[in-house]
């Protein structure tokens, strides 16, 4: 199957550049540039992307207005939307995760990376794995909604629907571990922790493991690390 790609960028440039990297991969095609998040939108519908690059900053709709229209459409449910920042440290980049999208990527990032990343979104993976993402998320929760907030107090509550096993895959999941790890730190199959995941995120309301990761932080069920 080939991935259909949008770019949603202001800078030309920049995502001639990507075009020019996602069309040279025999599963990937670019279906349509955006230069902001009005047009990101728009052009998602129409050109039934797989994966949106989303830029954050850009004129009029920004990244994460676009982001939030996106992930409420129910005719979108399919669609991920991958966030490209140039700064790794970023309160909007939480908010986006937050608004829907599957996970952040640095615009400095490895040619290799960017491709592995539009693959794992287009598979319904986040990209949660890196260490920058795991301290961003803790950062900026830890100054955001907490379990003491209407929103965290409710999202609290709505884990006791889990089982204690969930919960114990839950806060892996929340630390940025793969199923494959996961697995072998509980010494289950990854087949267990997929199905423990699936679980989860239908329990909690969660599009993916992206919103799972912050609702185990807005929640209280793990504790951000100030380190």
């Amino acid at each position: 199957m080939t991935i259909r790609v949008l770019l949603a960028d202001d800078q030309a440039l920049l995502r001639s550049a990507f075009r020019v990297l996602v069309d040279s991969e025999p599963d990937m095609e670019v279906v349509g540039e955006a230069s902001d998040g009005a047009e990101a939108v728009r052009l998602t519908r129409e050109r039934r992307a797989d994966v949106v690059l989303m830029d954050i900053r850009m004129p009029g709709t920004d990244g994460l207005a676009a982001t939030r229209l996106i992930s409420a459409d129910p005719s979108l449910a399919g669609v991920r939307v991958v966030i490209l920042t140039t700064f790794e440290v970023d309160d909007y980049v939480v908010r986006a995760l937050r608004a829907g999208a599957c996970g952040f990527l640095g615009k400095g990032s490895e040619p290799e990376e960017l491709l592995s990343a539009i693959r794992v979104a287009a598979e319904g993976e986040a990209l949660l794995s890196p260490t920058a993402t795991k301290g961003l998320i803790a950062r900026f929760l830890a100054q955001g909604d907490t379990a003491d907030d209407g929103p965290g107090r409710a999202r609290a509550e709505r884990l006791a629907a889990l089982t204690g096993r969930e919960r114990e895959v839950l806060v892996q999941v929340a630390g940025g571990h793969s199923n494959d790890e996961i697995a072998e730190r509980l010494e289950v199959s990854p087949l267990t922790v997929k199905t423990h995941v699936n679980r989860a995120m239908a329990k909690l309301g969660a599009r993916d493991r992206a919103q799972l990761v912050v609702i185990a932080y807005e929640s209280g069920l793990v504790r951000p690390r100030m380190d």
